[in-house]
């Protein structure tokens, strides 16, 4: 008999360690079919092994949520807010390209700045990196680090990117409807991020279609704001379509909706990928 109960109790462990990590895949699996997209839809001015790398792009741009495991608590403190910025909490002010100037204009407004978050800053640091990286390659492009150098960097990076695209990164409502002291709503950020994972979006069809924007390296900053600013604009109706339960049981709206959200994701993708490269070829030395 205690055996038995042992084997019962060992059985649901096991399942429940499982449904755990398939929980924390799901919108990992997202970003990553988001990455392998913008990979597969670049021009072919582009390193060929990069063009070629989107099976590992797909897995480096995982990393940020992979920093929030519950025992890194010096790494999980210091990226949370990297993940969101709250447009409402901004107030209608433009935010310095420095990311501890940025620290100083919120506390001076009464805002607290991991509360607020530091998406912007995340995207534009991690591009900068990536550019970095892609001035080395230029320079050495046989040497076999450089280039996974270039693509973890890039699948950071994407991170960001494709975080951008979700609505609910976007705005202090991003789990829910504050009204009259109740949350209404609450669990639209699960419905609304695992919906590609669920429902089998695939980087071909993503990718189908896009072609890369080549931004000046110059305009990347202010390209990441109009991002938000046009991803912010697109909460309203996700609260709508939420309502409807068209994320729990999709309909054509909610497909096209989200499809819609993670093209415009992958489009900013590839497109601050290529800006970087084009940033590459004009660097001076880094020392």
């Amino acid at each position: 008999m205690k055996m038995k109960i042992f084997f019962r109790l060992t059985w649901v462990l096991m399942v429940g360690v499982v449904l755990a990590n398939l929980a924390k895949a799901w919108w990992v699996q997202g970003h990553a079919t988001l990455t392998e997209a913008a990979a597969l839809a670049l021009p072919d001015d582009i390193p060929e092994f990069f063009r070629k790398g989107g099976k590992a792009l797909g897995h480096y741009v995982g990393d940020p949520d992979r920093w929030k495991n519950p025992t890194a608590k010096f790494l999980r403190a210091g990226t949370s807010a990297e993940h969101f910025l709250d447009l409402e909490d901004v107030e209608g002010k433009d935010l310095p390209s420095d990311r501890y100037k940025a620290i100083e204009l919120l506390e001076s407004i009464r805002k607290r700045p991991e509360k607020v978050g530091m998406l912007p800053y995340a995207i534009m640091e991690n591009y900068e990196r990536l550019a970095c990286a892609f001035y080395d390659h230029r320079r050495e492009p046989e040497n076999e680090a450089i280039r996974w150098k270039c693509l973890l960097h890039a699948g950071v990076l994407a991170h960001y990117t494709t975080d951008l695209a979700m609505p609910l990164h976007t705005t202090v409502n991003y789990d829910g409807m504050k009204v009259d002291g109740k949350i209404l709503q609450k669990g639209i950020h699960a419905r609304l991020d695992s919906f590609p994972e669920k429902f089998s979006f695939k980087a071909d069809d993503l990718a189908r279609g896009l072609k890369v924007n080549k931004l000046d390296p110059d305009s990347v900053w202010n390209r990441v704001h109009e991002a938000i600013r046009e991803s912010h604009r697109h909460i309203a109706t996700s609260y709508e379509l939420d309502k409807k339960g068209a994320f729990a049981t999709p309909t054509e709206e909610s497909r096209k909706f989200v499809t819609e959200r993670c093209q415009m994701g992958v489009q900013l993708t590839m497109d601050i990928w290529y800006s970087a490269w084009v940033k590459s070829a004009t660097m001076p030395a880094h020392y």
